[in-house]
């Protein structure tokens, strides 16, 4: 059987990460992954150029059970450290907004740079390989279909249960359990929403028109994007509030952020009343999502025609649409998995278990979920990078 210092479990952005620092400080480390390539989330992400991270990562932009559990890893390698890393490698970057930072090239640059590191490290990196079972005697002992590997140290970081046709299964929850971790709820978020099928017979027709949105739920708001589909709504806003929505929420959305069209339209009607309602609420929304407005309100003709009351109707329906989504789109299109392994039994500043000597758990599989925007990497590369000093 075949011994070495640590086996990482995950060829992703927290595996790597781990997996560097670890082979740096010259402990023999062998990293495993089903896929045929590693980073497949890293290649596909931002659109195939990879939101890398974002200029900032406050505690209040993460989601979990206890939101300052991420602090320790984040104070300690932060977006500054990753940026240096980047430029280091000779990756060109552009901020895209709200702090997100993109590859200006292919976000295979990112990959290439870390499977560099890694082999510059010394890091045996095996893809296509199988995990038929882990124990643990005396060491931690991981089968695959190419044989056994014993090892003082194991990392957890296959990820959550998004995106399963890349081929995401939950296997660090299995793992982790069977170890005694507990494991939150897990769900899928920054997720599209769908809606009931009552309710998509006139939305339909709006499929593929966006708007710059407030999305509000509770005293949480996101000021993005909106993109009507054909089974609800996306876009950034969406996937934002997608991390906070529950079964039965009610959205409260703002269809024409920092436009008050209420006092637009009266305005419009002291200067020109013949106009026609539908024409100038056009000035303020898309015209398909105006004609809906004014459909569903049963409103039309001329401006000079309709009280105030008709015109703070239609400034209700535009700032203040109600919507009850039935559900998700699921893993299937979801960027990550809300939740995972409980982060009362890990050590924050190593990532390990606390009754698991010699056991670790990084990046997505840990109940830490960072909003859209570049948060989610940066909580990979952070807790890789502690783990990286630990094991």
């Amino acid at each position: 059987m075949e011994k070495v210092d640590v086996v990482i479990l995950g060829a992703g952005a927290a595996g790597m990460m781990c997996a560097i620092e670890a082979g740096r400080r010259g402990r023999r480390v062998v990293v495993l992954d089903h896929a045929a390539r590693p980073g497949e989330k890293i290649r596909i992400s931002g659109g195939g150029r990879c939101n890398f991270t974002n200029l900032e990562a406050p505690p209040d932009r993460f989601l979990s059970r206890n939101p300052r559990f991420a602090l320790s890893a984040l104070r300690r390698f932060t977006p500054a450290d990753f940026i240096a890393r980047v430029d280091a490698a000779g990756i060109g970057w552009h901020e895209k907004t709200l702090g997100q930072l993109f590859c200006d090239g292919s976000a295979t640059g990112i990959v290439a740079m870390l499977t560099r590191q890694m082999a510059e490290a010394g890091v045996d990196l095996r893809l296509g390989r199988q995990i038929a079972s882990v124990a643990r005697d005396g060491f931690f002992v991981v089968t695959t279909d190419a044989g056994r590997i014993a090892a003082e140290r194991l990392v957890l970081a296959t990820g959550g249960k998004s995106i399963p046709k890349m081929g995401a299964t939950g296997l660090a929850y299995r793992i982790a359990e069977q170890f005694g971790l507990a494991v939150t709820e897990t769900r899928p978020a920054l997720v599209p929403l769908t809606f009931a099928e009552q309710d998509l017979e006139d939305l339909r027709p709006l499929a593929g028109i966006s708007v710059e949105a407030r999305v509000s739920l509770g005293r949480v708001s996101f000021d993005e994007g909106l993109l009507f589909t054909h089974r609800g709504l996306s876009g950034p806003s969406i996937l934002q509030i997608s991390s906070y929505w529950r079964e039965g929420d009610r959205l409260s959305i703002d269809l024409a952020r920092g436009a008050p069209v209420g006092a637009a339209l009266k305005a419009a009607r002291a200067g020109a009343g013949r106009q026609e309602i539908g024409t100038v609420l056009s000035r303020h929304l898309p015209e398909k999502v105006a004609r809906r407005v004014l459909g569903q309100l049963g409103l039309q003709g001329r401006l000079a025609d309709l009280p105030n009351s008709a015109l703070d109707r239609i400034d209700a329906a535009v700032h203040r649409w109600q919507v009850t989504p039935v559900g998700s789109e699921g893993y299937r299109t979801a960027e990550v998995t809300l939740g995972g392994v409980d982060t009362d039994g890990l050590d924050a500043r190593t990532m390990e278990a606390k009754t698991v000597p010699g056991l670790h758990v990084v990046g997505e599989a840990v109940d830490v979920t960072g909003w859209l925007g570049g948060y989610n990497f940066q909580w990979a590369w952070s807790s890789g990078w502690a783990a990286g000093q630990a094991v």
